[in-house]
């Protein structure tokens, strides 16, 4: 199975969006204030690709949940592809044998993890807190470091891995 969150060119190198990724954090509004509790990451699916019946695409956003029950999106341009390539299967329908929703959360993880290696932190705090704040909330990145990450599948992705 392949893991994509976007493509590094050698001769520029860095991170570059996640082809088909919704890039709109620069037009989400801002958000009535309230306390952050907790962070996390929705992962759903994407449209396939007429020629690769063999993989499916997923998108990642990342959300603050506050207080009041309200999920404030941070940003939606992250995803990841997985495929059957070096399984050696060939029925497109026998992909979501090979995936779990462990499979799933461990993929929307790793591409919500800072884009350097050369990065000393375990998530890029301050860019979510940078969002945050561009969002109309009042955090650091120090404030978020501590707060619980969950990962939600959608209903979509939940009904991909138990066909009928």
């Amino acid at each position: 199975m392949r893991c994509l969150e976007g493509e590094v060119s050698e001769a520029k190198g860095g991170w570059q969006a996640y082809p088909d990724a919704n890039d709109h954090h620069a037009k989400i509004p801002p958000t009535r204030p309230g306390r952050v509790i907790r962070l996390g990451a929705v992962c759903d699916l994407r449209p396939r690709d007429l020629d690769d019946a063999g993989s499916q695409r997923f998108s990642v956003s990342e959300f603050a949940t506050l207080q009041d029950g309200r999920r404030v999106i941070l940003h939606e341009e992250r995803g990841f592809t997985v495929g059957l390539r070096s399984t050696g299967e060939t029925d497109p329908g026998a992909l979501v044998n090979y995936e779990t929703a462990d499979s799933v959360t461990r993929n929307v993880l790793n591409v919500v993890l800072p884009d350097d290696e050369d990065s000393e932190e375990d998530h890029p705090w301050e860019w979510l807190a940078e969002l945050a704040r561009t969002r109309g909330l009042d955090v650091t990145s120090e404030g978020l470091r501590g707060l619980p990450y969950e990962v939600v599948l959608t209903d979509r992705v939940t009904r991909w891995l138990r066909p009928t």
